[in-house]
Parts: structure tokens; C-alpha cells; sequence
């Protein structure tokens, strides 16, 4: 009798280990790799010819830090994503150095942690207030714990001047490839671009088991196409002809975005030609010329006949160049007052005031001891725990093994290089060299820690200070303990504040969108930036579910749910998409549309309770 041998089933890592082993994938940002080969060395070059070091290595610090915010995008929208933190950071190290200048070590302490708190809460707003949460807490360590012999404002000044140059630089230079021409606007043309290849590609994928990843798709390129042209408008009264144009052709994929979504939701094949006139539109919108003719698709749904309307409209915007001010995401004071003193607020907060408290308490209580030794920088301790301490980052484990493990390799890599390298040419080349590779090593968080220790230690050696390897790796390690620690203790309320909040989010923008259709209103804007905010706010939770499911056991649970109402609060905008389709065409739901969204509804309502989620009543009869 023979016996057959089962192939072996490759174990499953644990959601925190594969977390801290996956990647981003893409390629190799060349015009941010120009950039911070010119950031810091310039810098560093004249603060030396002129005699200021220490404000040269400030103002370094500020471009590094502004490096690792400048993500792909729009020049615009690098204003806000770069600038803001930036003048955040100025701030942060202004306080901090004058409150390391006049306060003793437990009142200094006392302000860090009650300043770690407010940052914290602030940083839960999004991604812009996080960048500004993180700015604020690190400068506010290196300046009360840096020893340098410039007054506060000189450092402050120095500060904004690395910040601006960096910035300067998004600005002003051109995309790699478009040397000649009008490339102001080359990323706001990408990402518009974007949209209409995604519409093509759900277009084609209707009907298949690839529709749902390709909504998604369309859902992630709209969000950029959105930021790419929310940045500020410096000629308000006199924009110019490219730029209108760019806006009237955003506003032309939102119809075309909701036809191609009801298509998917119905789940019946379209022709391949139905997926031509996006796709001629987005070479249009890339190449800044005009669609030529359209193919127009058969009109024998409501969905086909959503789509063909959407492509003349899109055709006249493009010839026109006059649209809507669909791109802007307004958010009032008392939201972002609301989400920073709600539930994930409070918890971000008192999370990261706890870190950043305890890190710069234990750094100062072991400042002048032996191990700590003569000239080690006490700051690098609770700024490392700010970095550790983000759950936007990624999820706690994940953040902690990436940091030691870069931080590590750095350190040893930094070694190697300041037995061998001439000073400071030799450093000044490796801060040049590290400025280029953060925007390739920012795709893992271990590769981008290891980069930036390196840059660091370079920068203290050029600043007078000794080799520090061995301390930047015991610090680091402490850190790490203390996030652990702080990251798992009990606090007040219940846990996963922040989950909570992205699908209480998700479901009132939700609802605010279906009470829209059902109520019969002709105001098609509105409705398609409710829809856009409705499929916005899902991202963000989805987004926010993933990083707390990637944590440890103890900690993942907290999220147990939250995925399933996710995915119900996503199918609930498909059909009422599906919905807002038909009754233009029909002026009429089908039984097989009021029968979904009921049961949608009972299905929210059963999974909410069971998730302690509050979600509104959606505005369904019978």
C-alpha cells in the first residue's frame, strides 16, 4: 500500500512580521533624487565657507526632514505637504530652545510630554497635521537638547532657510524628461491622467472578479488626483489657461467615474470599445492636446448611457477648458476641533506624550552618566521615540524592528565609511549622497532609518562632534523599550479610538451621500463631491483597519469587525451610485435596488452593534 506524501503548505508569517518585511514597489523617483542630492550639500558647503557650522547642520536637519514630506505630487501640493510641517518645526525648535535654556530637567520634561500630547492629538487630524505633530516634537528635542552656541532665533531662521531651499528646489526645477515646454504643472497632469486610465481599466474589468480591485484602483488615483490639485492657487484672479483646464478636466472624470462604477456594480460585460474614450482622454490630458474623435458606446443601459453622456460632457470640458471646483476637501474647524479632541485624539495623543516624555526623561536622567558618555545628544532618545510612536508609519511592531534594524545597519555602515573618509569633504559628500537615496529608501521604513542615521552621524561628526555609532544604537534600542512598553499599557476608554473614528467618518459620509439621491435633487455636483468624500473617508478607514489588524495580537483585536463593516460600507456607496445612474435615466428605482440597499442596511446595523461602531441611520422606507 502506498502512501501519498502531502506537498508542504508554506507557513503564514504573522500579519506585524510580513508588515515589516513588505516594500512599496515603483519606480525610481529621479526629480526627488535630484533634489536631495541638492539639498543638504549646498548647505553644508556654504555654512562651512562662512564659518557657521552648527547653523549649517540646523539648516541641514530642516532640509532632511523636509525630504522625507516631499512625496510625488503637484508643485502646489508640496507647498502645504512641505511647508506647513516646516514652519511647524521652526516653532517646535524655537520652544524648545529657549525652554532647555531656562528650565530644569523635570519642568523641561513636563513641557515636552504636555507638548507630545497636544502634537499627538493634532496629528490624528491626516496626513499634513501628522507631518506637523512630527516636525514640532523633534525639533522641539534636538532644540532643547542640541548644544549650540546660536541663540534660538538664529537656529529658528536657519531652520526655515534649509526648509525653503528644499522647497525652492520642488519648485523650481524641472521634471527629468520635460526640460523644455510648460512643466508647472507636469504632476497635476499625471495624476489627472491617472483617473481616466483608471476608469478604462474598471471599464474593462466589469463583469470580472478584478472589478473590485479596479474600483479601488479608480478610488486611489481620484484621492490623488484631488490632493495633486488642492494646493494653493497663487494667481487666484489671473490663473492661467493650463490650469483651468486641468481643473475643468478633473471635474469631467467625476460623471465618468460614476458610470464606470454602476457599470461594475451591475456586473454585465461592457464592449472593449467602451474603455476607448478614457483611455484617448487620459493621453490627452498628458500630452496637453486635444481628444480628437470619441467612440461613443452602445445606449442600452442606464450605465452605457450615464457613460456615453459623461464623454460628450468630457469632450466639451476639454475643448472649453470651464469646470467646477470639485477638487477642494473642505474640512470646517469644528471637524478637524472634533476629530483632535474625539476618541482617536485623546489615544494618539496620550500615546505619543508618553513616549516622548518618558524618552526625554530617561535620556536626561542618563545624560551625564559614564555609558552615556561626554558628548552624546540626549535629544536623539525621545526624537527617535516620535518616529516610533506613529501609527501612521505603520503598525507598532513593524515600527519598532524596521528602526532598530536600520538604525543598526546605518550606524555600521557610518562606521565603515568616517574610518576611511577625509574631513569634512568626505562627510559632506556622504550627506550629499544620503539626501539622494532617502526618496528611494522611503518605500521601507528600515532602509529609510538607516539612511537617515547615516546622514546624522555625519552631520554630528562635521559639527566637531566625535564618532557616535555606539550611542545612536544604545538609543535607539532604549527607545524601542520604552514604545513597547508605552504602546501596550491600558488607557482610559476603549481601544482602536482611531478605527473607530475613520468608519464613524466613513459611515456619515455615506449616509449624507445615499440621503442625497433618495432625495431626488438634480444637483449633480453636490452629489459627486459627496460621493467623492464618501469613497474618500472608506479609504482612509480601510486604510487605517489595515495598519491595526498588522499589529500584535494583543493589540490587533481591538479591530476585530471593523473590515467586514468596511467592506459592507463600500458596497452601500456602489449601489447608491448605482442608484443616483438609474434615476437620472429612469427617474425610477427597481425592486432589485431598494432590496440591496435594505439589506445593506440590516447588515450595518447587526455589525455596527457587535463592533461598538456608531453608524447613522441610513434614510431607507420600508
Amino acid at each position: 500500500m502506498t502512501h501519498r506524501v502531502r506537498p508542504a503548505t508554506p507557513l503564514a508569517l504573522p500579519p506585524w512580521l510580513a508588515h515589516a518585511l513588505r516594500a512599496q514597489r515603483g519606480p525610481v523617483p529621479w526629480s526627488a533624487v535630484t533634489r536631495g542630492a541638492l539639498a543638504g550639500g549646498p548647505l553644508l558647503i556654504a555654512a562651512l565657507a562662512a564659518g557657521h557650522v552648527s547653523l549649517g547642520v540646523v539648516a541641514v536637519i530642516a532640509a532632511m526632514l523636509a525630504g522625507i514630506n516631499d512625496r510625488p505630487g503637484s508643485r502646489r501640493a508640496s507647498v502645504r505637504r512641505i511647508g506647513v510641517p516646516a514652519l511647524a518645526g521652526a516653532a517646535g525648535l524655537l520652544t524648545g530652545t529657549y525652554a532647555g535654556e531656562h528650565l530644569g530637567a523635570v519642568a523641561l520634561t513636563l513641557v515636552l510630554t504636555v507638548l507630545g500630547l497636544l502634537a499627538g492629538a493634532v496629528s490624528a487630524v491626516g496626513p499634513v497635521a501628522s507631518g506637523v505633530g512630527t516636525q514640532v516634537l523633534v525639533t522641539a528635542a534636538v532644540g532643547a537638547g542640541m548644544p549650540l552656541p546660536d541663540t534660538g532665533w538664529s537656529r529658528t531662521l536657519a531652520f526655515l532657510a534649509g526648509a525653503g531651499w528644499l522647497l525652492a528646489l520642488r519648485l523650481a526645477l524641472p521634471t527629468p524628461g520635460r526640460l523644455t515646454g510648460d512643466f508647472r504643472f507636469d504632476g497635476e497632469r499625471a495624476a489627472v491622467a491617472e483617473v481616466y486610465d483608471a476608469v478604462a481599466a474598471l471599464l474593462d474589468a466589469t463583469g470580472t472578479r478584478h472589478a473590485v480591485a479596479r474600483r479601488a484602483a479608480l478610488t486611489a488615483a481620484l484621492d490623488q488626483a484631488q490632493d495633486a490639485l488642492a494646493g494653493p492657487r497663487l494667481r487666484r484672479y489671473a490663473s492661467s489657461a493650463a490650469e483651468r483646464r486641468l481643473h475643468a478636466q478633473y471635474a469631467a472624470a467625476l460623471p465618468l467615474a460614476e458610470a464606470a462604477t454602476a457599470l461594475a456594480w451591475a456586473g454585465e460585460p461592457v464592449p472593449a470599445r467602451a474603455a476607448e474614450g478614457p483611455r484617448r482622454l487620459a493621453a490627452a490630458v498628458r500630452g496637453a492636446n486635444h481628444t480628437g474623435p470619441l467612440p461613443a458606446p452602445a445606449r442600452s443601459a442606464p450605465g452605457l448611457r450615464a457613460l456615453d453622456d459623461a464623454l460628450l460632457r468630457a469632450a466639451e470640458a476639454f475643448d472649453g477648458g470651464e469646470g467646477g471646483d470639485l477638487h477642494t476637501r473642505r474640512r470646517s474647524p469644528r471637524s478637524v476641533a472634533r476629530t483632535v479632541i474625539g476618541a482617536a485624539g485623546r489615544e494618539y495623543g496620550l500615546r505619543v506624550g508618553l513616549c516622548f516624555g518618558a524618552g526625554a526623561a530617561v535620556a536626561q536622567a542618563l545624560h551625564h552618566t559614564q555609558w552615556y558618555g561626554q558628548h552624546q545628544h540626549w535629544y536623539w532618545l525621545p526624537a527617535t521615540a516620535v518616529f516610533l510612536v506613529k501609527p501612521d508609519l505603520g503598525p507598532l511592531a513593524s515600527r519598532v524592528l524596521c528602526r532598530a534594524a536600520g538604525t543598526v545597519l546605518g550606524a555600521l555602515v557610518f562606521a565603515a565609511f568616517a574610518a576611511v573618509l577625509p574631513r569634512p569633504e568626505g562627510l559632506v559628500a556622504l550627506v550629499v549622497l544620503a539626501g539622494a537615496l532617502i526618496p528611494v529608501a522611503a518605500r521601507h521604513f528600515a532602509a529609510q532609518t538607516a539612511v537617515v542615521t547615516v546622514l546624522v552621524l555625519a552631520l554630528v561628526m562635521v559639527g566637531g562632534e566625535p564618532q557616535a555609532s555606539v550611542g545612536r544604537i544604545g538609543e535607539t534600542l532604549l527607545a524601542c523599550a520604552i514604545v513597547l512598553v508605552v504602546g501596550h499599557l491600558p488607557v482610559p476608554g476603549q481601544r482602536g479610538g482611531g478605527v473607530r473614528a475613520r468608519l464613524t467618518a466613513a459611515g456619515d459620509a455615506a449616509h449624507a451621500y445615499l440621503a442625497h439621491v433618495l432625495s431626488g435633487s438634480t444637483d449633480r455636483a453636490t452629489r459627486w463631491t459627496l460621493r467623492r468624500e464618501a469613497y474618500r473617508t472608506l479609504a482612509e478607514a480601510r486604510a487605517a483597519i489595515a495598519l491595526a489588524t498588522a499589529e500584535l495580537p494583543a493589540l490587533a483585536r481591538h479591530a476585530e469587525g471593523a473590515d467586514e463593516i468596511a467592506a459592507t460600507l463600500e458596497r452601500l456607496v456602489d449601489t447608491t451610485t448605482a442608484c443616483a445612474v438609474h434615476l437620472d435615466h429612469t427617474g425610477r428605482l427597481t425592486p432589485e435596488h431598494l432590496e440591496r440597499l435594505a439589506e445593506l442596511r440590516d447588515r450595518l446595523a447587526d455589525r455596527s452593534d457587535r463592533a461598538a461602531v456608531r453608524l447613522p441611520d441610513l434614510p431607507l422606507a420600508g
